[in-house]
């Protein structure tokens, strides 16, 4: 398929207000798309790789608006982009109104770029496979690396096709085409169960892989698609609750301490995991265990110990869910804080290993390969079950469990978790299944009331004095049914040392700047406390923050993860029981 005839069906999603009949566009689309039908199921969503594989494009506004100024011919600079943005509103009509395609040649098409390959424009596979090239740039010279390639991708586009291209480049599709669309139309295009469609998407976190699944091989394809280690699920999520209101929903409750870590996803298999991008069976050489943060990043190479400690201890395929924590000398429980110092870090490992020491607490089984087991995916086991498998692979790191339907005898197993110094307690149905991505109402978590929320950093404003090169104070927003509304900012809480960190994390996703205000692209979350909420015309919540204090960058989360103005508003109004992090 040409990229310009996804360009124009695009075009035709934006268009159209009813979902019903958007599902139906999607569908013919997903049946028109040939051997591109992955492609498109990703696409239209806004992303070039699969839900379970974290890799990104890792690029900039301002390195778009580069490639676009390359691209719009000599008389155009990066700097027009951005004003002529701050006039349109959104980077597609930016780009759909710069007249590109003026530069084509051979500099036109990227290192190693065929002169003749762009005279009918790209298709869709050709643009997938260069925006794949961006995301694997990377080292000394990645960025002109960048710069090439996409100046060669918008060399080659029309003026529809500008607008799709620059907004899926930075992640914008804004086509009102989200996850629960594409997998009806999938449903829809290739005549197979909705069900079948949502199970198979929920162990395999791949709308592509499941699209070409329901074309190929129908609803028996999409029954036998189960967990594959390598590729992670998104985490089952929990809701706030009481021993009361468990114990008279499910008349018996596992209870679980709540550790104060990062929540990781364990893979392990003996003849090793290939990684994502290897599209090869695995060798020898590559690892046997891979770590995943809770939205699926890889942090295996962040966390040597727990690698070294799977590695000794399985000798089978399997998947496992649980918290790194961070603990001292006598190996008590340090905060989260303490976790986060460890978490993604690229450099200096060994030494923060000497400072942070980490362990494994796992918690859940999803996946068994031992030999004689009956069958490797546990989703639909309850609980019970896949503890009790999990306790038999990894009895060192399984965590202890308290079967009870006695509330005095929860309560107490909750007292001697405080007292240890953990956060709290987790209550689960014991015969519940697995559900990744879903916070329903099989587990609750107890945990005393701490008044944080996780907010998106949406703007900031220059310091003064000593920090004038520095961001001073943080413009913070929450989720919204059409993006992000804000709730407060602050600036209290941030040593020099930490506000210099944040200034560099902060820099690359500056969208706009004016005197001494910048705006970012909603990319990092900052856990704030606060002492109480209050209703205020000020910010686009309609509430403010009063007293902020910044407690910690959330790294393990990505912004769809934060706070919603719908939960601000049941903390003010005192009636929140969604319970905030896990």
């Amino acid at each position: 398929m040409q990229f310009a005839a996804f360009a124009d069906r695009a075009a035709e999603l934006e268009a159209e207000p009813a979902d019903l009949e958007t599902v139906s566009l999607v569908a013919a689309l997903l049946r028109d798309a040939g051997d591109d039908v992955g492609t498109v199921a990703r696409f239209l969503q806004g992303r070039v790789f699969p839900g379970w594989d974290a890799r990104t494009l890792d690029v900039g506004p301002a390195l778009c608006y580069a490639a676009l100024a390359k691209a719009a011919g000599p008389n155009v600079t990066a700097d027009d982009v951005e004003e002529r943005l701050a006039d349109e509103g959104e980077i597609g009509a930016v780009a759909a109104n710069l007249d590109l395609g003026g530069q084509q040649g051979l500099g036109a098409f990227g290192a190693g770029g065929d002169a003749d390959a762009g005279s009918d424009g790209p298709t869709l596979a050709e643009v997938d496979a260069e925006l794949r090239a961006v995301a694997a740039a990377e080292g000394d010279g990645s960025e002109d690396t960048k710069l090439a390639t996409l100046f060669g991708l918008f060399s080659r586009v029309d003026d529809d096709e500008a607008r799709y291209l620059a907004r899926l480049v930075l992640g914008e599709m804004r086509l009102g085409v989200g996850e629960g669309t594409v997998r009806d139309a999938i449903a829809e295009a290739f005549a197979v169960d909705p069900e079948l469609v949502a199970d198979a998407l929920q162990v395999s976190n791949d709308y592509g892989r499941v699209a070409r699944i329901a074309r190929d091989e129908g609803a028996d394809g999409l029954r036998a698609t189960s967990l594959t280690v390598g590729r992670p699920v998104q985490s089952m999520l929990a809701q706030a609750g009481t021993v009361t209101g468990a114990l008279e929903s499910w008349e018996a409750v596992a209870a679980e301490i709540k550790f104060d870590g990062a929540r990781v996803q364990l893979h392990h298999h003996p003849d090793g995991i290939a990684p994502p991008d290897a599209e090869r069976e695995p060798t020898p050489d590559d690892p046997t265990v891979r770590l995943y943060s809770r939205n699926t990043s890889e942090v295996t190479d962040a966390l040597p110990e727990i690698v070294e400690f799977a590695e000794e201890r399985l000798d089978a395929p399997a998947i496992l869910d649980g918290e790194v924590v961070a603990v001292d000398d006598d190996g008590g429980p340090l905060p989260f804080q303490e976790v986060l110092r460890r978490f993604r870090r690229k450099h200096d490992v060994d030494r923060m290993r000497e400072e942070v020491e980490l362990e494994l607490h796992a918690f859940d089984c999803l996946l068994d390969g031992r030999a004689g087991s009956d069958g490797t995916d546990l989703l639909e086991a309850p609980f019970r079950a896949r503890h009790a498998r999990l306790t038999e692979l990894l009895p060192a790191a399984a965590s202890e469990v308290l079967y009870a339907d006695d509330a005095a005898e929860i309560e107490a197993f909750e007292a001697e978790a405080l007292s240890a110094g953990h956060e709290g307690i987790m209550l689960k149905r014991p015969d519940s299944a697995y559900t990744p991505g879903d916070r329903g109402q099989d587990w609750l978590k107890r945990k005393p009331d701490v008044e944080t929320l996780d907010c998106v950093v949406t703007g900031a404003e220059w310091g003064e004095g000593r920090r004038a090169n520095e961001f001073g104070t943080f413009l913070l927003a929450v989720g919204a049914d059409d993006g992000y509304e804000t709730v407060g900012k602050v600036a209290t809480g941030i040593t020099d040392e930490r506000l210099a960190e944040l200034t560099d994390l902060l820099e690359p996703h500056v969208t706009r700047e004016d005197g001494q205000t910048v705006e970012f692209r909603p990319e990092v979350v900052f856990e704030v406390g606060y002492e109480e909420i209050q209703a205020s015309p000020t910010y686009g919540a309609g509430y403010a923050l009063r007293f902020p204090r910044f407690v910690e960058v959330r790294e393990d989360k990505d912004p769809a993860d934060a706070d919603t103005v719908e939960r601000v508003e049941r903390l003010a109004n005192g009636d929140d029981e969604s319970g905030g992090d896990d």
